[in-house]
């Protein structure tokens, strides 16, 4: 497995910044770009200088700082195909399956519409981490603005499918604390989820970040992954329903909150 290093840091009001950096080739990737400055102050901070930049999706919050980084580091930029239109800084346009070589990374995309249709879920499959952008949160998923839920469910299961349960997940926004009171109100008898709320609390009170998390962790606690789980579909009144309608009132009840 590669061994890389990363940096998050917090962007605009509630959005994460990623950066990871390959201490041996020298590679550094940024994970989307909501404001230029702060990636700017890592990237000097740390002495590395910006090879790749790999966005998820063309909302603003996630692509505000794009030109400027661009500019200012001379980065390869590479998103989703269907959106080199939107943004003419996309120079690389993936879809589902396709990956890219960063240095000697590998970086495979996967589709995962839903939140959005040109959506990308990047999975750095030799260093085990992926950025799920917004469409896997920590105990959350994105909301559905373009897509529909059964859209967003098969996204959710390509990533359970696709990656190992040991993967370290990122994603683009710190709402774990919101998530996790919403999930005890689908699983509330779930003893692991009850420990790991106790946890996000004691961190968002030291103003300490949730994330990353794990695929494993999501899938023990995240209540919009879970919609096989027995206890949660009688909680709903939606034993033997089909996954997708479970999914969809779990998002349709968060949507409520």
């Amino acid at each position: 497995m590669s061994q890389v290093e990363y940096r998050q840091f917090t962007c605009l009001s509630d959005n994460f910044g990623v950066i990871v950096h390959d201490p041996q080739s020298g590679t550094t990737i940024a994970l989307d770009v909501p404001d230029a400055a702060p990636y700017l102050a890592v990237l000097e901070a740390e002495g590395w200088n910006l090879t790749d930049i790999l966005i998820t999706h063309h909302h603003w919050d996630h692509v505000g700082g794009l030109g400027e980084l661009k500019e200012k580091t001379g980065a390869r930029v590479v998103g989703p195909a269907r959106t080199q239109q939107k943004l003419s800084e996309i120079e690389v346009g993936v879809e589902d399956g396709d990956h890219i070589m960063a240095g000697p990374l590998k970086v495979r995309a996967l589709a995962t519409p839903g939140h959005t249709l040109d959506h990308i879920t990047w999975w750095f499959e030799d260093a085990g981490l992926a950025h799920t952008g917004d469409t896997l949160f920590a105990l959350g998923c994105g909301r559905l603005f373009e897509g529909d839920a059964q859209m967003m469910w098969a996204s959710l299961t390509h990533i359970v499918d696709t990656l190992p349960e040991e993967t370290v997940l990122f994603c683009g926004h710190e709402y774990t604390l919101s998530n996790a009171r919403f999930a005890l109100t689908i699983d509330p008898e779930n003893t692991e989820l009850i420990k790991r709320v106790a946890e996000i609390e004691a961190l968002r009170r030291e103003d300490k970040a949730t994330l990353p998390t794990t695929l494993k962790l999501e899938l023990a606690t995240n209540p919009f992954l879970r919609a096989a789980n027995p206890a949660i579909q009688k909680h709903l009144g939606m034993e033997g329903a089909p996954l997708s309608d479970v999914f969809a009132e779990i998002r349709q009840r968060k949507d409520m909150a």
